[in-house]
C-alpha cells in the first residue's frame, strides 16, 4: 500500500547512501572481526586487558548515542539535520582508525595508553559521524517500501565492504608487509581509511533530507526520552538488538581463533591469485569468511522479497531462529569436516542476510510510530538508542569474547589445552547460537503488523501536509 505521493528515491542517491554504510564497514568491520587477534597476536598485548579495554570502551561508546541523537535532532544547516555529518567528521574517522593498527614500539604500559587512547577516540567519532547517517535514512523518504528498498541498498553496501574486508585484509598484510606484520597491518589499514573518507563525502554530496520537522515545536529532551520509554515497538527492537550484536560480536571475535586453533589449518594458501606485481595468497580463513560473506550479501539482495511474502515482522523472527539453529549445530560438527563447516556457513549466512535490512527498515517504522502516537518524530534520538542498545550488546560479545579466551586458559601463538580449545568452540557456537534464539523469540512480542503500519503512515501523511 502506497500512501505517499513523494517520489520514489532514484537508484543513484540510494546507491549513495549506501556508500555511507561501506565507508563506516571497510574500517569497523576490520575492528569487529580482527582488532582482538591484532592486539594479542601482533601487538602483544593479554587477552584479559583486551578485554577490559572493550568493555569500557564500549559501555563509554555506546552512552555517547542517545547524546549524539539528541543533538543531531537539534542541529539545523542548509545542508539538513543529520548529512552535515558526514562531511565534518569523515576526515578525522580516517585518521584515528589508521591510528588504532599503526603499533608503535612501546613498553607494555605505553602500548595499553596507546590502545586504549586510539580505540576509545575512533568508538566517539564514530558514534558523532554513524548515528547521524543511520537517522537520515528515515528523513530521506516518507514511503514504506522505498525505505526498504533504502535500507536493502545500505546493506549492500555495508556487506560488501566487509566482503572486501574479509578477503582483502589479511592477504594485503602477508603481500605488503613481506614479513614484518606490523607493518602490513598498518599500510593496509591506511589504504582502508583514505577509501572510507572519500566514500563518506560521496555520501554526503549525493543525498537528500525530505521530511521537514515540524515548525515552532520545542520539546525537551528529557521529554523525547519519556516518549521513548513509552515507545513498545522500540523497547522490544532495542533489546533484541542486544542479543544480536552480543552474538555477532562473540562470533567474529573467534572465527580466527576458531580455525587458528579448533580446525588446525596449516600456514599454506588454499590458492593464489597472480596479479603481476601484486600476488595474493588467500589462505582457509580468508576464504572462509569471504564465502560466508558472498553468502550474506546475496541473502541480502532477497530482504524486500522476504518482506513482502512474510511481513518485516515474521520474515525476522523465522529468519532469526532458523540461523540460531545452524550457528548452534557448529559444536557437532567434527573439526576434519571442513566442506561441512563450509555449507553450514553458507547457509547460516544466506539466512541471516535479509535481516540487517529489514531491522533498519523496522526502526523506521517504530519512529513513525513515535511520531503518531506522540506527535514527536525524534528520528536521531531513536535511531541513536538503537544504536546504544546495539552497541552495548556488541561491547558485551566483545569483551566477554577476550574475557572467556583468558578464562579458558588461551595462551598466544601456542598449542591450546583441551579446556581452551572447548571454550573458542563454545564461543563460536552454543553461546552465540543461544543469544540468537533468545532473539527470535524476543521478536514475538513485537506488535507493529505491516497493516498498522500502513495506517500510521497514511494518518502521518494527512497531518503532514496540514501543516
Amino acid at each position: 500500500m502506497n500512501t505517499q505521493n513523494t517520489p520514489l528515491l532514484k537508484v543513484k542517491e540510494k546507491i549513495a547512501y549506501a556508500s555511507g554504510d561501506f565507508a563506516s564497514n571497510l574500517s569497523f568491520h576490520v575492528i569487529n572481526v580482527f582488532l582482538m587477534v591484532y592486539l594479542t597476536d601482533v601487538f602483544g598485548l593479554n587477552a584479559a586487558a583486551v578485554g577490559l579495554m572493550l568493555f569500557v570502551g564500549g559501555i563509554w561508546d555506546a552512552i555517547n548515542d542517545p547524546m549524539m541523537g539528541a543533538i543531531a535532532d537539534r542541529t539545523n544547516t542548509a545542508a539538513g539535520k543529520y548529512r552535515p555529518y558526514l562531511k565534518w567528521f569523515a576526515i578525522p574517522y580516517g585518521v584515528l582508525f589508521y591510528a588504532v593498527f599503526a603499533g608503535p614500539e612501546l613498553n607494555e604500559l605505553g602500548k595499553l595508553i596507546f590502545v586504549w587512547t586510539t580505540y576509545i577516540s575512533i568508538k566517539m567519532v564514530y558514534t558523532a559521524i554513524n548515528v547521524p547517517y543511520s537517522a537520515l535514512m528515515g528523513v530521506m523518504s516518507p514511503n514504506s517500501d522505498d525505505r526498504v528498498s533504502l535500507s536493502t541498498f545500505r546493506f549492500m553496501g555495508a556487506f560488501g565492504a566487509q566482503l572486501l574486508v574479509v578477503l582483502l585484509t589479511l592477504p594485503l598484510i602477508q603481500l605488503i608487509g613481506a614479513g614484518d606484520d606490523q607493518r602490513g597491518w598498518s599500510i593496509t589499514m591506511a589504504i582502508f581509511a583514505v577509501l572510507s573518507v572519500l566514500m563518506f563525502l560521496f555520501c554526503f554530496k549525493n543525498t537528500k533530507e525530505r521530511i521537514k520537522p515540524e515548525p515552532h515545536k520545542k520539546v525537551h529532551v528529557g521529554e523525547d526520552i519519556k516518549f521513548l520509554l513509552g515507545n513498545l515497538p522500540f523497547l522490544i527492537m532495542a533489546v533484541a538488538g542486544i542479543c544480536t550484536l552480543a552474538n555477532v560480536a562473540i562470533r567474529n571475535a573467534v572465527t580466527v581463533y576458531y580455525f587458528k586453533y579448533v580446525i588446525g589449518v596449516g600456514e599454506g594458501p588454499v590458492f593464489s591469485l597472480n596479479l603481476g606485481l601484486f600476488p595474493l595468497n588467500f589462505d582457509i580463513i580468508t576464504v572462509f569468511m569471504t564465502t560466508g560473506s558472498i553468502a550474506f550479501l546475496i541473502g541480502c539482495a532477497f530482504s524486500g522479497h522476504v518482506g513482502k511474502l512474510f511481513g518485516k515482522r515474521n520474515g525476522l523472527i523465522i529468519l532469526t531462529l532458523i540461523n540460531a539453529v545452524a550457528v548452534i549445530s557448529f559444536y557437532v560438527i567434527p573439526p576434519e569436516s571442513v566442506k561441512l563447516i563450509f555449507a553450514v556457513n553458507i547457509f547460516a549466512s544466506l539466512v541471516a542476510g535479509p535481516t540487517p535490512a529489514i531491522v533498519w527498515a523496522l526502526y523506521t517504522d517504530v519512529a513513525d510510530y513515535n511520531e503518531w502516537k506522540f506527535n514527536r518524530r525524534s528520528t536521531g534520538l531513536i535511531f541513536s538508542a538503537t544504536m546504544f542498545a546495539q552497541k552495548f550488546g556488541y561491547t558485551i560479545g566483545a569483551s566477554a569474547a577476550a574475557s572467556l579466551l583468558a578464562f579458558f586458559g588461551y595462551v598466544a601463538n601456542q598449542a591450546q589445552t583441551p579446556e581452551a580449545l572447548n571454550g573458542i568452540l563454545m564461543m563460536y557456537s552454543i553461546i552465540p547460537g543461544g543469544l540468537a534464539l533468545i532473539n527470535g523469540i524476543i521478536l514475538f512480542w513485537f506488535p507493529l503488523t505491516q497493516k498498522q503500519t500502513d495506517t500510521i503512515q497514511a494518518e502521518l501523511e494527512v497531518r503532514r501536509a496540514s501543516h
